[in-house]
């Protein structure tokens, strides 16, 4: 079952999809206004809310009982809330505040981060391992690597020359992937140690704003939705090579000497040489609207769901043989 959370001018509302047709209202409520932060620890009664009217306050409740288990203000207004089952970090344009979910005790400050205007972080929701990542330069993209558990610092990833817009874990926290504010090339790190596995390339024509990036739950897709009406899915091919033995002909031994040769050029030439295109899109009929992707599995079959501002929930098929342009099969 998926599950999506909604804020709205009155309160904010809880679906579960449990089929395609089917999108069930869990829960509503209209005793907060102007809601712009709602998230849900996973299928639990647990919800984290900020208002409008009062953005530097989070509200933490129980909605099955109705009640609210705590609320806690920060200095300025808190721009993202990110939550696993057992940290819930809180982020603001120069600080991050790092809780443990369990009593709500707050564990950790992060004093004096690079401006962040938008509240760009992602957390692992994989409790083992609880990796936070945000950027570490408001200048360039370099991301900074956190350990929740232990509250430590892991890493610095210096991942695009300009200033990142997107960030996520894959389910297990073993992949991270990010997107600059250019939009163009996505790369996929190996976390802890900050290995570059992948880059694909979104297309060199325009710099668009990737507003959401997101993993499959096997951590075989990856896919961006931007402020443009294309939505891109990259299939993670596994890296071992077992490709047979190139048959010696001249295609065969020209193959060869491009494969040798891109080990001796520069990164961003090299780079450029092993790119892979979208392996599935989408084009959807809005274009300049904020939307909210996620690839998720509804009846046993891949499913990719997007969300857009004005309230629409589109569920398209995903091929996961052949790929190519994605199947709408249901609007709510």
């Amino acid at each position: 079952c998926s599950s999506l959370a909604i804020g709205t001018t009155t309160g904010y509302r809880l679906f579960s999809l449990s089929s395609v047709e089917q999108l069930d209202q869990v829960h509503e409520s209209n005793e907060i206004p102007d809601v712009y932060i709602v998230e849900r620890l996973f299928s639990s009664s647990l919800v984290v809310v900020v208002s409008h009217a009062k953005p530097q306050q989070m509200n933490v409740y129980h909605f099955k009982k109705g009640t609210e288990i705590c609320n806690y203000s920060y200095s300025s207004k808190i721009l993202s809330i990110r939550l696993n089952r057992q940290r819930l970090v809180v982020c603001l344009e120069e600080s991050i505040y790092i809780h443990n979910i369990k009593d709500m005790k707050l564990l950790k400050t992060i004093m004096d981060t690079p401006p962040n205007t938008t509240g760009l972080c992602a957390l692992s929701i994989n409790h083992a391992n609880s990796y936070l990542a945000y950027p570490g330069s408001a200048t360039s993209g370099e991301i900074a690597l956190y350990d929740g558990n232990t509250l430590k610092t892991a890493c610095t990833i210096p991942a695009h020359d300009g200033p990142l817009a997107a960030l996520t874990f894959n389910s297990t926290g073993s992949k991270l992937a990010s997107a600059s504010e250019k939009g163009t090339v996505i790369r996929v790190f190996s976390i802890p140690g900050g290995q570059k596995l992948y880059e694909f390339r979104r297309g060199m024509k325009r710099y668009v704003n990737i507003s959401s990036l997101v993993f499959s739950m096997d951590s075989q897709f990856l896919c961006a939705s931007s402020n443009t009406e294309t939505v891109h899915i990259f299939k993670l091919e596994h890296l071992t090579d077992s490709r047979p033995e190139e048959p010696p002909t001249w295609s065969g031994y020209m193959g060869k000497m491009f494969q040798a040769a891109t080990n001796y050029l520069p990164a961003q030439v090299s780079g450029m040489m092993s790119q892979d295109r979208a392996f599935a899109t989408v084009r959807l009929n809005i274009s300049g609207q904020r939307n909210i992707c996620a690839l998720s599995t509804i009846q046993k079959l891949p499913r990719l769901l997007v969300t857009t501002s004005d309230g629409h929930l589109y569920i398209y098929n995903l091929d996961p043989q052949d790929g190519g342009e994605c199947v709408l099969i249901k609007n709510h």
